[in-house]
């Protein structure tokens, strides 16, 4: 649990009331729940869709189903599960709806299955289903080395992009290997520089899929040629240190760049905001951005890379790895 906003010493192991399952829902024993980014800037009072403190997150999880709630079909008690919640994942049970499980693939692993629901869709919902990235285009992916990225890097990969992804010098080889055609290492220059220099264009790119925010967006921006696409789906650059900042956040705030339509129409250029928990209330589910990964899931095509996997009891261990960005690939917990 989060019990108050601050560092990650914050988080508690506590005992809580088992949930039991209502009409149409399932409960689950958790074995792995997915570490995201929207956790850390809840315990740190930066989200505004988060639960009122102390309160459990997580978005997801994997785990066996372990009771079945009146009029439950299609899903059995022992089934290897892959599910998606409205927080709650870091918990040792979980009750949702039987309809936002999918089966967990044989050959997958629970801490694999946890590393799923949240990165994939939003990787598809934005390379795909709203950033319409055809073959042959061009597409920049931010953090490409973390859980989102390498899941929008095996999308773009599939449908025959040519891809540029950021991350530091050292997660290089590992970014190749899932599929970036050109590293950037942001950390020794502009990655603005660097695309164009790489591109030799001025402007040279499709779409960029941006959860940095701040002056990000306008630097992303910058590099859209006509028809160009921006997905905004973060704001990772107003965290700063392990605790809230109100400096460095309205710094970033100030940084973040207006676009005005009457701009934007003579370039033929569009920004698109993405938030994934907004799509999941509004539609119901997050079926249309998980059911279409699944002829890939069953090429190998994509398969999610877990980066290391910590106890629930050391789930401040696991803040501090993904908030320091040590990690290629997802944050896990398990139990």
């Amino acid at each position: 649990m989060i019990t108050e906003t601050g560092a990650p010493e914050v988080l508690r192991v506590l005992d809580r009331p088992e949930p039991a399952p209502g009409p149409g829902e399932v409960r689950v024993a958790v074995r792995a729940a997915g570490v995201n980014f929207a956790d850390i800037m809840a315990r740190m009072g930066l989200y505004p869709d988060a639960p009122k403190l102390p309160a459990v997150v997580g978005y997801e999880f994997a785990g066996e189903v372990e009771s079945l709630g009146d009029g439950v079909e299609g899903v059995a008690v022992g089934d290897r599960v892959i599910g998606g919640c409205r927080f709650g994942g870091y918990a040792e049970k979980v009750v949702v709806r039987a309809r936002d499980l999918l089966p967990l693939p044989e050959d997958w692993s629970f801490e694999e299955g946890a590393a799923l629901p949240v990165n994939y869709a939003t990787a598809y919902a934005g390379v795909v289903r709203y950033g319409a990235l055809g073959a042959g285009e061009r597409v920049l992916i931010h953090a490409a080395a973390g859980g989102v990225g390498i899941a929008a890097t095996q999308i773009a990969k599939e449908v025959g992009a040519e891809i540029y992804g950021t991350a530091s010098l050292a997660k290089h080889d590992a970014v190749r290997g899932f599929g970036v055609d050109h590293p950037i290492d942001y950390r020794a220059e502009s990655f603005v520089t660097a695309v164009r220099r790489v591109a030799g264009e001025k402007q040279p790119i499709d779409l960029v899929m941006d959860a940095l925010g701040g002056k990000s967006f306008r630097q992303s921006f910058s590099l859209l040629r006509a028809g160009g696409r921006l997905v905004c789906y973060g704001a990772s650059s107003l965290v700063g240190g392990e605790k809230r900042s109100i400096p460095k956040a309205v710094a970033g705030i100030a940084q973040t760049p207006w676009f005005n339509p009457m701009r934007l129409m003579p370039a033929s250029k569009s920004v698109i905001g993405l938030n994934l928990l907004t799509l999941w209330d509004a539609k119901g589910s997050l079926d249309e951005y998980v059911e279409p990964l699944a002829r890939w899931i069953e090429s190998g095509a994509v398969r999610p890379v877990v980066a290391e996997a910590f106890p629930l009891e050391r789930g401040a261990d696991a803040h501090r790895f993904m908030q320091e960005r040590r990690n290629v690939g997802k944050v896990v917990l398990t139990l």
